[in-house]
């Protein structure tokens, strides 16, 4: 094993790969330590993606066998059931196989003369006056350093590397307990995902059903407190809608993550370190998609990065035009999510039904065919509120979200 490498990303996920990917393909010397034996294992989400940001960043069409079911819309349900579709004129995202996708990723970078290391656990970083110099890490029971002029930090989250790296204040870290589940013998509409609001069966998040064309279907939800297992128990059988659909339903494995949901943390680099992707915390804060979000960053790191070799500088203050290009690409966004986030948590399950009646009634699902932004939700937000129907349901939202309850 060579003790350099130009650049060396800790962790082998979609965020980590891509920025491998795109420092290959410029001719840098990039290396990727990844911890688990096998890239995409285990899985840790349900790989649902917007189709019309994959496109944008060169990643789609995908190869048949990584796509498991392409989506119209989605089905919304209020707490106690009241149903809100909405269906776009065109298909809007897809859900992969995280294990094939992952591995997607990787092999692009590996054909482009990136170096993957499997089964090596990062330890800590290397550190010399003051700059993050490369990184010590273990493989089996051998342990061995590895210098670099660069170390991107595609861990995922909890990072463990931040503080290490100097990162001291990164933020407020806010995040939810997710469980994902992959099952069988589910009664669902292929063409449309189900999400299943309400504090009774996912306090601080949502539920979701995301069905397969293989008959299979994936199902999760995260929660602020309490155990999520046992939240997806009452919502299999006690839901109004959920429970029709998954009552029957074998679960063939399940994986317990935890989502960040805080917002980008302020500040992702330091001498000689980026971090990306949920290592960084970039991940939508209504939805906790992150895929999206993180390989529009690791891109950014790779400019980011080819500009410091070029000028052989890689203090904070060259590397802190990663930060301002992240900030410029989705700060309205993130800080429009965060607000939703925020009142989603708020509004009461009963005003949560009162708004779901209130969209049915102004028929909002044929608002909204024209809208096909899902990740940049800001911007989206912006466009949509031109419209007299979806300005009035916002405005319902704010209101219900805001207004104290009556007992």
């Amino acid at each position: 094993m060579e003790n350099f490498s130009e650049v060396v990303v800790i962790g082998g996920g979609p965020s980590g790969s891509f920025t491998a990917l795109n420092l290959a393909k410029r001719g840098i010397k990039v290396t990727v330590f990844e911890e688990h034996q096998e890239i995409g294992v285990p899985f840790h989400c349900a790989g649902h993606i917007s189709i019309r940001n994959l496109k944008r960043l060169g990643l789609y069409p995908l190869p048949e066998n990584i796509v498991e079911n392409i989506f119209w819309g989605a089905k919304i349900y209020s707490p106690n059931g009241k149903e809100l579709t909405v269906k776009f004129n065109e298909p809007i995202t897809c859900t992969v196989n995280r294990e094939l996708f992952d591995k997607h990723i990787a092999h692009l970078a590996q054909k482009h003369g990136a170096i993957y290391y499997l089964g090596t656990r990062v330890k800590s970083l290397v550190r010399e006056n003051g700059f993050v110099r490369g990184v010590k890490a273990q493989q089996e029971n051998k342990t061995f350093r590895v210098l670099a002029k660069i170390v991107v930090d595609a861990e995922g989250f909890p990072p463990r590397m931040l503080t290490e790296a100097g990162i001291k204040n990164s933020g407020k870290r806010i995040f939810v307990n997710g469980i994902h589940a992959e099952a069988e013998n589910i009664d669902a509409e292929l063409d449309f995902v189900e999400v299943f609001l309400g504090k009774a069966y996912a306090p601080g998040f949502y539920a979701w059903l995301i069905p397969k064309l293989d008959g299979k279907a994936k199902i999760g939800l995260a929660v602020r407190k309490g155990n999520p297992e046992e939240f997806l128990k009452k919502l299999m059988y006690r839901h109004p809608v959920a429970s029709k659909r998954l009552r029957e339903a074998r679960i063939l494995k399940k994986a317990f993550h935890p989502i960040t949901i805080g917002g980008v943390i302020p500040r992702a680099y330091s001498n000689g370190f980026l971090a990306v992707g949920d290592a960084a915390s970039q991940v939508k804060p209504t939805t906790g998609g992150g895929i999206i979000l993180g390989l529009n960053c690791a891109k950014i790191a790779a400019d980011v990065i080819q500009k410091a070799l070029n000028d052989d500088d890689f203090s904070a203050e060259t590397l802190m035009d990663y930060q301002k290009r992240i900030k410029k690409l989705m700060k309205f966004d993130m800080k429009a999510m965060l607000m939703i986030r925020k009142m989603l948590d708020r509004i009461p399950d009963k005003k949560l039904d009162g708004f779901i009646r209130f969209c049915k009634k102004f028929q909002l699902e044929n608002s909204v065919k024209e809208f096909s932004e899902i990740d940049f939700q800001g911007q989206a937000i912006l466009k949509a509120i031109k419209n007299p129907r979806i300005f009035l349901a916002m405005a319902h939202f704010i209101v219900a979200s805001c207004l104290p309850s009556k007992n």
